[in-house]
């Protein structure tokens, strides 16, 4: 079942980050064990020591105001294996009593009763994802390690329980299906290929060796990302005064508060992890201390010792070969795009490859603008990898005359919350209202929550949790989720949504500032929060998607930064107040495509590079001379890497979610691309009501009860096209 397969998903690809080091000098990269106290996180008003009593709380119905919140306040993880262990004891009785009907299959009695199953282990794993991804920990960790292989058993059971099966695929049969509503049919066969696709169809032995493949790849899946984790939080360089040349005041602020957090003040810290590697490559002026975090960063998972990755690849990836071949598929990719947007790996692979070529030709030639400052100034004859940031910002500054750290200043995290929720208030009639009283428990003193209600009548629609700052313990990166989901199948539910990323906090009584590049991946969080507050679907099941698909509405909100109401309004001085200068517009606006080639290889050398491994025989892979050789092949450029290599691919090696699918980025982008025209070339551009309630309609409210291309041909009237794309990326167009 879905939700099920969700949970499995839920604890195998988190990506966890709590960086600290004990035994560190300035000017070197240390790696030792151990990891800090997560501290004022998940913390219960008076603390349960019973596991019983733990074991009850977690379990517990929610209670209080909307429809009930998770009880952020009480919960103990003492209790967490016990309550898991319940959860699903609970719903394989659930399972059992629809497999066992002696009724004839219907679809009321068989796909919707699947619906309501899962509810208690469904809330314990809100709080799981918190513990894993929000509030990690040493003892969360041993948690998640001795339950995946257990999990993935319970999903196993499931998904091939042969009575269960026969009675979907009775439904999936019958003549029944023919007179449901077209969201129902797509129920079914969400639902039957749910099964079929993941082992239901076997005989008993490939079964067995089906569920012994999954047991493996979540305890592979668990063990890959905790590697990582392991290099993130173990490896920090700390600086003195002298090593900060180069570096912007807010940069050296948010140095000096992560050495703060690890017990050096006084010192600077650069930790293992992209947020803090980016804008350091950006500005440090210290070309050896640029090469020390550039190798640093991009050898996660790499080091040939204990939390080296590349053997793990190895096996997951002969483990999917082989499972997929238990279903006859010729490799993974073929049997992952099946019910995707683009239905097969080549549809994939042509998209990328038709990019490919203007991307590498722009990197060459912002090589040469680089070149020509780096011998001027640092009489360099070759730009190396670590250089890239630094001399593309010195390019910004010569060619557009737009000075990062400048735009930064207008850039101030709260006025930006404020400009998502103007937006939203035009675009879908959204009002947001902070909840300060308390009576919504939260699970770290930097979470705020806010009631979403629709602005025109008033209607509660759900709750939106923002926990947006960096802190030991909360995974890398920016991300959204959810508590609960909208349906209407027992009665209406209100959505408890929620946004996640890891900003530096300002100077003390200063606000937090940041760069437009996380400003648009703040509206693009902001996006996917929206989709789900704006679900209209009667089903849980149909508040999933599709991988290639989920992707464009987030990518699509990230266009709303860039309007004149935004920038106008929201866009304003952190110390003067003043709104952002027509001549600093004019310069972002100007400067919207460069370093475009950077960008865009970067990503698709990872996009391609997964394929590739899900494409081919993975027997007897060497996977770093694979990834070196097939990026030779490419022609890629030698001062880029991917953005993600292979030994640290948490989204592809984590767990299944964009395996074979990272792919999906760019194919969402098509979408992003093309519907943003649509916007473009209407009456009143990006607030056009007729378009705005098109797009709410047809792209957000239905979440996956319509299939995507037929989703997006109901928006646009037509396919997507790839020219907007290229168009986007300042790319020429043939």
């Amino acid at each position: 079942m879905k939700k099920n397969n969700f949970i499995v998903a839920v604890l195998t690809s988190s990506i966890l980050m709590a960086c600290g080091s004990d035994k560190q000098v300035a000017s070197s990269v240390d790696k030792t064990a151990g990891t800090p106290s997560v501290k004022e996180a998940v913390q219960p008003t008076k603390v349960i020591d019973n596991k019983e009593q733990a074991k009850e709380q977690l379990m517990a119905k929610w209670t209080g105001p909307f429809q009930g919140v998770p009880a952020f306040d009480k919960v103990s993880l003492i209790g967490l294996v016990a309550a898991i262990e319940e959860g699903m004891k609970q719903n394989l009785a659930e399972v059992n009593v629809i497999a066992n009907n002696p009724a004839p299959a219907t679809f009321e009695n068989t796909i919707v009763e699947m619906e309501r199953t899962g509810e208690l282990l469904n809330r314990v794993f809100s709080y799981w994802g918190i513990w894993s991804s929000n509030v990690s920990s040493p003892e969360f960790r041993k948690i998640q390690a001795e339950m995946a292989p257990k999990l993935s058993a319970f999903n196993s059971k499931i998904s091939q329980n042969k009575k269960l099966f026969q009675r979907v695929s009775a439904v999936y049969n019958s003549e029944e299906v023919k007179s449901l509503r077209s969201d129902q049919q797509r129920l079914v066969l969400l639902t039957y290929n749910g099964f079929a696709r993941n082992g239901a169809t076997l005989n008993s032995e490939d079964k067995h060796r089906y569920a012994q493949i999954n047991q493996r790849l979540a305890e592979l899946h668990t063990k890959f990302s905790n590697n990582i984790l392991s290099d993130e939080e173990s490896y920090v360089l700390y600086l003195t005064d002298k090593q900060l040349s180069g570096l912007p005041q807010s940069v050296i602020n948010s140095a000096a508060s992560a050495a703060k957090d690890r017990n050096h003040e006084g010192e600077y810290a650069i930790t293992n992890t992209r947020s803090s590697m980016d804008p350091f490559l950006t500005y440090s002026t210290e070309r050896k201390l640029r090469q020390q975090v550039w190798e640093t960063y991009y050898n996660r998972g790499d080091n040939g010792d204990e939390f080296d990755n590349n053997a793990i690849i190895v096996e997951i990836l002969n483990l999917r070969h082989e499972r997929v071949g238990l279903l006859g598929y010729k490799n993974y990719a073929s049997w992952r795009l099946e019910d995707r947007m683009a239905k097969s790996p080549e549809n994939a692979i042509n998209l990328m490859e038709s990019v490919w070529p203007a991307a590498i030709a722009r990197v060459d030639e912002e090589v040469k603008d680089m070149l020509v400052i780096a011998k001027a100034e640092d009489d360099l004859k070759e730009i190396k990898a670590w250089d890239y940031r630094f001399y593309a910002e010195k390019v910004r500054k010569d060619k557009y005359d737009l000075d990062s750290d400048e735009v930064k200043q207008y850039l101030q995290l709260d006025k930006l919350r404020e400009a998502m929720f103007y937006v939203a208030g035009r675009l879908f009639n959204f009002e947001f209202t902070e909840i300060s009283d308390g009576s919504v428990p939260v699970f770290h003193q930097d979470v705020k929550v806010w009631e979403v209600k629709d602005k025109n009548s008033g209607d509660h629609i759900g709750l939106w949790y923002l926990d947006p700052f960096a802190r030991q313990g909360k995974r890398s990166g920016a991300w959204a989720t959810t508590y609960r989901s909208h349906t209407t199948f027992d009665g209406k539910t209100n959505v408890l949504s929620s946004n996640n990323s890891n900003f530096s906090k300002g100077a003390p009584g200063e606000p937090a500032l940041i760069s437009w590049d996380d400003a648009e991946t703040y509206f693009h969080e902001f996006g996917h929060a929206l989709h789900f507050l704006s679900s209209n679907v009667v089903y849980p099941t149909l508040n999933g998607g599709v991988r290639d698909y989920t992707e464009f509405q987030s990518q699509l909100l990230e266009r709303w930064l860039s309007t004149d109401e935004v920038i106008n309004n929201y866009l304003v001085h952190y110390k003067t107040g003043k709104a952002m200068p027509a001549d600093l517009i004019a310069k972002i606006k100007n400067a919207a495509t460069f370093n475009e080639g950077f960008k865009t290889t970067e990503y698709l050398a990872s996009a391609l590079i997964d394929m590739k491994l899900h494409t081919m025989d993975p027997t007897n892979l060497d996977a770093d001379k694979f990834e070196r050789e097939t990026l030779a092949a490419l022609n890629m450029p030698e001062q880029l890497v991917m953005r993600h290599r292979t030994p640290q691919f948490g989204h592809v090696f984590s767990g299944e979610g964009y395996s074979a699918s990272y792919y999906g980025y760019m194919w969402a982008e098509v979408l992003t691309s093309d519907a943003a025209e649509a916007f473009a070339q209407a009456p009143d551009g990006f607030y056009d009501e007729e378009v705005a309630k098109k797009l709410v309609e047809h792209l957000f409210s239905v979440r996956n009860a319509v299939d995507p291309a037929e989703a997006y041909r109901a928006f646009r009237g037509r396919e997507a096209k790839v020219e907007a794309l290229m168009r986007d990326r300042g790319f020429s167009v043939k």
